[in-house]
């Protein structure tokens, strides 16, 4: 191992100490170190960060901009130990700060996407993405988190989920409502029968009895999409997996303002269940959403007119 990727190690160990999980961030750094390993590289300089973050090409200038930053955090780190190394400035690669905006799915699409899934030739692969989607639609689960979901983390008789160590390494409960419960133990109960030996402890399975991966699961789901009718809108990116917890989050908040409720009173407890790490994170959600914008107009209209 070189002196390079050695020191990358440390100071990607120091930081998930501190409660950071790193993943995109451990594997960026790993693709830096050996791209200057390639090349015979032996110190951190603006010119090797600049030429690694600017790959591929066509990317453009948003990714370029994430990946010098990662660069540039071990680099300010590498710095304090080797003097000669090159921290690439601030601003060196600018980008545009704005979040993609999600695809809303509506209940009419999540069913179609289950009934796809339930389509697919394999039945436990069926079963897993029916019950996956389900789920994430019904939870607001993180698409890793889901996959990360282990048989002990999922408590039938109680009706309760445990995430464990998602984002900033922290930990959560989230209750499920009983036909969530019964809808899961369904699936448990089909996944046994198809796979009584699976190789994993995962709660969901893949087709092999392995636990789904992220290159797997982006795969079918772009399949079932097609599958479903669902086709992305013009100039837009194709829906995600992930759009799913966008989805319950502002359907969550449409209900609330819907019948009237202390929506800024009740957020808190949305951040919660979400694992967000701070209420602003999913004040977001106010704004990110046509459908949020005019159920509000509605209610200031009623107010101004005096109406309940």
């Amino acid at each position: 191992m070189s002196a390079l990727a050695r020191s990358a190690q440390d100071y990607l160990g120091m930081r998930r100490s501190v409660g950071y999980a790193l993943r995109q961030e451990g594997r960026m750094l790993a693709d830096f170190v050996g791209y200057c390993e390639r090349r015979g590289i032996t110190r951190v300089s603006t010119e090797a960060a600049l030429g690694w973050a600017t790959e591929p090409s066509s990317a453009g200038p948003n990714w370029w901009a994430t990946r010098l930053a990662v660069v540039r955090g071990f680099a300010a780190h590498l710095q304090t130990v080797e003097a000669d190394t090159e921290v690439p400035p601030k601003g060196l690669l600018p980008s545009r700060a704005s979040r993609t905006t999600p695809h809303l799915f509506s209940p009419t699409e999540i069913t179609a996407l289950m009934a796809a899934a339930r389509a697919l030739a394999h039945p436990l692969r069926a079963a897993s993405f029916e019950a996956r989607i389900g789920l994430m639609a019904i939870t607001g689960l993180r698409t890793g988190e889901a996959m990360a979901l282990d048989r002990p983390d999922v408590d039938l008789e109680e009706g309760m989920l445990t995430i464990w160590r998602s984002k900033l390494g922290k930990s959560r409960q989230v209750p499920l409502h009983e036909t969530t419960t019964a809808a899961l133990a369904a699936y448990a109960a089909r996944r046994d029968e198809l796979c009584p030996r699976p190789a994993t402890p995962s709660f969901f399975l893949s087709g092999g009895g392995t636990r789904l991966n992220h290159t797997n699961t982006s795969t079918t789901f772009a399949g079932l999409l097609e599958a479903a009718g669902i086709a992305t809108p013009p100039g837009r990116r194709r829906p995600r997996l992930y759009d799913l917890r966008h989805s319950f989050a502002v359907a969550t908040l449409v209900a609330w303002h819907a019948e009237g409720a202390d929506v800024q009173a009740r957020l808190p407890v949305l951040s919660t269940w979400m694992g967000h790490t701070k209420p602003s994170t999913t004040y977001w959600y106010l704004q990110a959403a046509p459908q949020l914008l005019a159920v509000t107009a509605l209610r200031l209209e009623r107010y101004l007119e005096g109406q309940p």
